[in-house]
C-alpha cells in the first residue's frame, strides 16, 4: 500500500534567519507504521507536493498552529480526488474539531502500537472519524528509533552546511508553563526513555550535530546526569532546551557534547545573569528565548530589558510575541477576557500580535518586537553570530576527532 505523508509549509518567524530543520513528528510516526506500508514523505517547506501522485492513503502531519490552514487545504485537495486523508500531529490535537471538517480521520495521541489498527481499518473501509489515544499513552519502552530514512537529507542545509537532526530522550513535562500546551497534549508526567534506547538511536544517526527536542532536560537530575554519562562516548555535539543549573550537571553536559542551549530569559535578575555566565563557564553557548507581551510589559520595560540582554553576552537571541494557542492557560485567560482579536491561524507564528496587550496597543507591541530583533543584531548580524557558534562546534569536533569536512548539497 502506498502511503503519502505530508508536512505542510508555514510562514517562518519574521526577522529570523531562514533555515529549515528536518521535522521530528513525521519520522517518529513513520517508525510506527506497519511493515507492509510503503511510505513516501514530502516536507513542503523544502520540496513541492505532487497533488496528482498515485497514492492509496494520505497523512497530513501538523506540528504548528501556523500549519493547519495549509494542512487543511492539502487534505481537501486529495479528498477531492477521492483519496482518504488522516490528519495527526500536535497542531491537529490542538485543532481537532476543525481538522475533522477536512479529514476522513483525525489521530490524537502517540503513534507507537496504534498504527496497525488504523491501517487495518483503512483496508477494511472502516476508518474511524477520530482515534483519540491522548489519555492512553503507549509504554515509553516501546518508543524506538525514528525512521529518518524517509527524509530527503540533501534539502536540510544552511549555506551548504548540514543542519542538526532532531531526537528525543523523553516525553511529557512536569512543568506547566503559561504559554505551553504540553499539559493538554500529554499531561504533566515526565516519561524518560530508557538509556539504551536513547543511546542506540543517537549512535545510529549519521550526523554529529543534534537537537535534543525534549521540553526540558531539567526534570530529573539523576536521570539527566545518567543520560549525559551514557552520551559521553558518542562524542556527539548537541543543543537542547534548558539543563539543570548545577555544577555536576553542567560539567557532565559539557563532557557529553553540549554545544548550546535554548534558555528562556524571563526577567533581568541576577539569577538570569549568573545562569548565562555559568553556561559559558562550561563552554556551553546560549540562545536566549525572549517572550514579549506579558501583562506587565511596557515599552520602557522592554527597552530596559534589551539593555540587560546585551550586557549578559548571549550568543544568540530569539524574540517571540505571546501567542494564545488553543488549550493553553494563555488562551484561556485572554479568551475569557475578550482580548483575542484574530483567530486566523496563519497569524499564529509567534511573530504577529493577535491579542490586546494590557499596557500598550497591539501596534506598539508589534513595533517593540521589531525593535528587539533590530537592536540585538544591530552591531553583529544573525548570520555572523551563527557562524561564530558553528565555528565553535567545529573546533570542538576537531579537538575530539569527529569533524567531517564535508557539506550535504
Amino acid at each position: 500500500m502506498n502511503f503519502l505523508l505530508i508536512y505542510p509549509k508555514w510562514e517562518k518567524l519574521d526577522r529570523q534567519t531562514r533555515f529549515t530543520l528536518p521535522p521530528h513528528g513525521p519520522v517518529v510516526m513513520a517508525a510506527a507504521l506497519p511493515a507492509d506500508v510503503d511510505v513516501q514523505f514530502i516536507d513542503e517547506n523544502v520540496e513541492p507536493i505532487d497533488f496528482d501522485a498515485a497514492v492509496d492513503f494520505v497523512g497530513v502531519s501538523m506540528m504548528l498552529t501556523a500549519q493547519v490552514k495549509r494542512g487543511w487545504e492539502i487534505a481537501d485537495a486529495f479528498r477531492a480526488r477521492g483519496i482518504k486523508v488522516i490528519c495527526g500531529g500536535i497542531a491537529t490535537m490542538l485543532h481537532a474539531e476543525e481538522s475533522e471538517l477536512h479529514a476522513d480521520a483525525v489521530y490524537m495521541g502517540e503513534a507507537e502500537g496504534r498504527m496497525e489498527q488504523v491501517f487495518a481499518d483503512f483496508k477494511a473501509n472502516k476508518l474511524q472519524k477520530v482515534y483519540n489515544y491522548m489519555q492512553d499513552q503507549p509504554p515509553i519502552k516501546s518508543v524506538g528509533t525514528a525512521r529518518r530514512s524517509i527524509l530527503n537529507r540533501a534539502m536540510y542545509n544552511y549555506r551548504g552546511v548540514q543542519m542538526v537532526d532532531l531526537v528525543h530522550a523523553s516525553r511529557g513535562c512536569r512543568f506547566n508553563c503559561y504559554p505551553c500546551a504540553v499539559r493538554f497534549l500529554g499531561g504533566r508526567s515526565f516519561r524518560p526513555r530508557p538509556y539504551d534506547k536513547v543511546i542506540e538511536e543517537l549512535a545510529g544517526i549519521d550526523n554529529n550535530r543534534l537537537f535534543i527536542v525534549d521540553n526540558s532536560l531539567a526534570q530529573d537530575k539523576d536521570w539527566e546526569m545518567g543520560l549525559f554519562r551514557e552520551m559521553i562516548p558518542l562524542k556527539k555535539k548537541w543543543c537542547s532546551h534548558p539543563i539543570d543549573d548545577d555544577d555536576q550537571v553542567l560539567d557532565l553536559a559539557a563532557q557529553a557534547g553540549a554545544w548550546f542551549v535554548y534558555q528562556a530569559i524571563f526577567d533581568s535578575s541576577d539569577y538570569i545573569r549568573d545562569r548565562i555566565k555559568r553556561y559559558h563557564d562550561y563552554g556551553i553557548g546560549v540562545e536566549g528565548s525572549i517572550l514579549l507581551g506579558l501583562d506587565y510589559h511596557t515599552e520602557d520595560y522592554i527597552k530596559r530589558w534589551m539593555d540587560f540582554l546585551l550586557e549578559i553576552e548571549l550568543d544568540m537571541a530569539e524574540f517571540t510575541v505571546l501567542t494564545p494557542f488553543p488549550h493553553t492557560r494563555t488562551f484561556d485567560d485572554l479568551n475569557n477576557a475578550g482580548r483575542i482579536f484574530s483567530r486566523d491561524w496563519n497569524d499564529y507564528t509567534c511573530g504577529k500580535v493577535v491579542f490586546q496587550p494590557k499596557l500598550m496597543s497591539p501596534e506598539k507591541l508589534q513595533e517593540m518586537y521589531a525593535y528587539c530583533w533590530d537592536r540585538f543584531y544591530e552591531e553583529e548580524p544573525q548570520n555572523y553570530k551563527m557562524f561564530r557558534m558553528l565555528k565553535r562546534v567545529v573546533e570542538k569536533e576537531k579537538a575530539d576527532g569527529t569533524f567531517k569536512p564535508r557539506v550535504r548539497l
